[in-house]
């Protein structure tokens, strides 16, 4: 429960120590894992001091305990051992001190430690860390590396030999932190982080050189998985030898069974690029020249052909068509005009027989009413009505009479019109 403070009313440290030990007194025994980072057994001495450390984390605590408690795993425990302590908080109130008072101490053997870890895979690979299309193409020629490595060390050497031998022009980014012990998880992560911050960096190796299994637990820490998966720039795994297979290797981009096949994987080989460049130049070369070849033997088949080597003859040949032509088309318009014209000839002597002033002509003439009618029977005339009369070189007015001795009326003309 809360205690209720003001700036009016403070409490003295002592009871603020006198607090969180109670608090702490009622969270009883419980079983911690983790590191031993530091031992010490004074001779004599009835209690053995220990630093149990999180490797996953930056945070330690005191152990004590009492020396028959030790001395039943003295032989298996020593400084970087893995160990599970069951043990009671306890608060130093003078020194506001946490510790913890150990009444067991059981090492943490191989076997528990690969159940451990092949839990933690099964888990990993649930979360799709593993999957195969989280995984990066690395660039084909990185321009700078960066390196996560020991200090001094023969994976270092290899990585860098290796890839200036194969690439004399390629740069390093080294960063060097422990690579087993305690203090290898959180200086690791960092590294990897500083590296995947650089926007220059095109790849990040990660890179030990063999070791046991405790060795090789930094690289199959949880945290570390987490942040290669979190990692924007692509990340090969170089860890140990072929057997060894820490979980890094099954995050990262690229596994390389060693450091120097980690330099192979990631650079090319000079020689080997500068041969396949002469390999594509040939290449190139063949098939432009073939080309050429293939197109100058064609040009030179259509160089043979006759409408190249004689074009005017196709000419020609059209041209006595076209002469062919409209000979025939002269002689058969010739034909057509003569026929039209003959047939014109025809119908005018035709219109011409038929027309009424060929009548005229011979000495007839048409006798019509005021109104223009023509008179056809002397039934349509009465006696003294007044006609027109129609010759061929003009008219006259007439005038009907009746005739003695006549079956019908005669018209005599009253005057003439020109």
């Amino acid at each position: 429960m809360a205690v209720s403070t003001s700036p009016e009313a403070p409490i003295p440290v002592g009871e603020v120590s006198r607090l969180i030990g109670g608090w702490i007194d009622r969270l009883g025994a419980v079983w911690v894992e983790g590191q031993i980072t530091q031992l010490s057994r004074r001779p004599g001495a009835g209690v053995v001091f220990l630093t149990l450390r999180d490797p996953s984390y930056d945070i330690s605590v005191g152990v004590t305990c009492y020396r028959q408690v030790f001395d039943k795993v003295s032989e298996v425990v020593s400084e970087g051992a893995r160990v599970v302590v069951h043990a009671k908080p306890e608060w130093y109130a003078p020194r506001g001190q946490l510790s913890l008072r150990a009444a067991e101490i059981r090492p943490v053997g191989v076997g528990e430690l690969l159940a451990r870890l092949e839990q933690l895979k099964r888990t990993l690979t649930a979360e799709g860390l593993f999957a195969a299309e989280r995984k990066r193409p690395l660039p084909f020629l990185p321009q700078l590396i960066g390196l996560v490595c020991g200090r001094a060390s023969a994976a270092e050497r290899d990585v860098l030999e290796n890839a200036r031998h194969r690439w004399p022009a390629v740069r390093f980014e080294v960063r060097n932190v422990p690579v087993q012990g305690v203090h290898a998880v959180p200086q690791v992560i960092a590294a990897v982080q500083e590296l995947d911050a650089l926007p220059e960096v095109d790849v990040i190796i990660v890179a030990r050189g063999g070791g046991s299994v405790e060795d090789l637990l930094p690289f199959s820490d949880e945290q570390l998985v987490r942040a290669v998966a979190e990692a924007h720039t692509p990340v090969v795994s170089a860890i140990g030898h072929e057997p060894d297979s820490p979980l890094l290797d099954l995050v990262a981009d690229l596994r390389a069974s060693t450091p120097t096949d980690a330099a192979k994987k990631v650079v090319p080989d000079v020689g080997e690029e500068l041969a396949r460049v002469h390999q594509l130049r040939e290449r190139a070369r063949r098939a432009l020249g073939g080309f050429l070849d293939r197109e100058e033997r064609g040009l030179a088949a259509a160089l043979q052909r006759p409408s190249i080597q004689h074009p005017q003859r196709m000419v020609e040949q059209r041209e006595e068509q076209v002469t062919a032509l409209l000979e025939r088309g002269r002689r058969t318009l010739g034909h057509l005009l003569d026929r039209a014209d003959s047939e014109l000839v025809h119908t005018l002597a035709r219109v011409v027989a038929l027309s009424p002033k060929a009548t005229l002509q011979r000495g007839y003439a048409v006798l019509q009413r005021p109104d223009g009618a023509a008179v056809r029977a002397p039934s349509e005339v009465a006696v003294d009505e007044e006609l027109r009369a129609r010759v061929a070189e003009g008219e006259f007015r007439v005038r009907v009479a009746a005739v003695p001795g006549a079956d019908f009326e005669q018209t005599v003309p009253t005057g003439a019109d020109s």
